[in-house]
């Protein structure tokens, strides 16, 4: 592994189930330089530049989802990935939405040869049985039983590859953060087309969370360009106050002092926060909502030839709904311009 100093590299063979299912993984420093870190990809991994970049957010703590939206937003990620060849980045480990994104893996490939390419970001510090990784140029058999006292979490089985972003700490988040936005940024500046100039389209797609991932979207609205966000409604917590949000604001992206009131009373009991913490938030879901209102201006427009449209997961029997983001607002959209296929059942 020439671009990297590192002492864990290869192969991991996941057992504990029938199938032996294989990922590559590196070891990393935090402050890898995204470039090395495609390059690697590219010519180590052998993987082909993607056509699109879903970057998968969520809340870290297992959570339950009623079947029939685990049911749609599975497929539809899946079918989004499939038909686009595209990459899906997620924290890598075998908890919380990454463990729903997993499932949805693992039922297409017990149904399909056509591998997704799913790449996990973790911190090197909190992932279980991490001794049996170090190596170089290894294939190691990686257990995907955890132990139920400890604080560190194993991989999740159904990814095909994994960056462990390490520095220094030990069961902590944290050092992976800015290494998967700057990678998630340089991928998106390749060029696919370079006729047109396109670079990678990248969409962020929520599913539940807790407050910091109201501060990811609203990080990703601000984006140059800026980065399109799928809310999945229904689904929890951070998910379900954006909807909400989105839901009763108006054209310019304010709320009424009843809407308001309820905001911060949701706030306060989803997560158990103090009225000034509330309030915090609350600011930044009004951020977020402030990008409605340049629908209007620029409905039609196209940012450096990356706007995504999407048509939202809708599930005929049941009140689900995923509210869309484009370029810079939250819109619902069933516009079909570049995607078709994309997360429609």
């Amino acid at each position: 592994m020439p671009t990297f100093s590192t002492d864990a590299y290869g192969v991991l063979e996941f057992q504990g189930g029938g199938h032996v299912n294989k990922a590559m993984y590196i070891r990393v420093s935090y402050d890898s330089k995204p470039d090395s870190l495609l390059h690697l990809m590219v010519k180590e991994w052998q993987l082909e530049l993607p056509t699109l970049l879903i970057s998968v957010h969520g809340g870290l703590q297992n959570f339950d989802l009623p079947p029939k939206l685990k049911q749609v937003f599975g497929r539809g990620l899946i079918k989004a990935a499939v038909t686009t060849g595209a990459w899906i980045f997620t924290g890598g480990v075998s908890t919380g939405v990454i463990r729903h994104v997993g499932d949805a893996l693992k039922d297409h490939s017990s149904k399909s040869r056509g591998k997704v390419c799913a790449i996990g970001i973790a911190p090197w510090g909190i992932v279980e049985n991490k001794e049996d990784l170090i190596g170089k140029d290894v294939t190691r058999p990686y257990q995907t039983m955890s132990n139920p006292l400890s604080k560190l979490s194993v991989l999740n089985s159904s990814h095909s590859h994994f960056i462990l972003s390490d520095n220094g700490t030990t069961g902590k988040y944290g050092a992976e953060v800015r290494l998967r936005r700057q990678l998630e940024k340089h991928v998106s500046l390749q060029k696919i087309n370079t006729r047109l100039g396109q670079g990678v389209p990248v969409v962020c797609l929520i599913l539940e969370g807790g407050p910091n991932v109201i501060s990811i979207v609203l990080e990703s609205l601000k984006e140059e360009p800026p980065v399109p966000v799928v809310v999945c409604d229904g689904s929890g917590r951070a998910s379900d106050i954006l909807s909400f949000a989105h839901r009763y604001c108006e054209e310019d992206g304010l709320v009424n002092e009843s809407v308001k009131d309820q905001l911060l009373v949701t706030i306060q009991k989803t997560f158990n926060y103090s009225r000034s913490q509330a309030q915090q938030i609350f600011q930044m879901v009004m951020e977020c909502m402030k990008k409605k209102a340049l629908v209007g201006q620029q409905s039609s427009s196209c940012c450096n030839g990356c706007i995504v449209l999407f048509s939202p997961f809708i599930a005929a029997t049941t009140n689900l709904l995923l509210i869309t983001l484009t370029v810079s607002s939250f819109i619902l959209l069933t516009s079909e311009t570049l995607f078709p296929v994309l997360f429609t059942q």
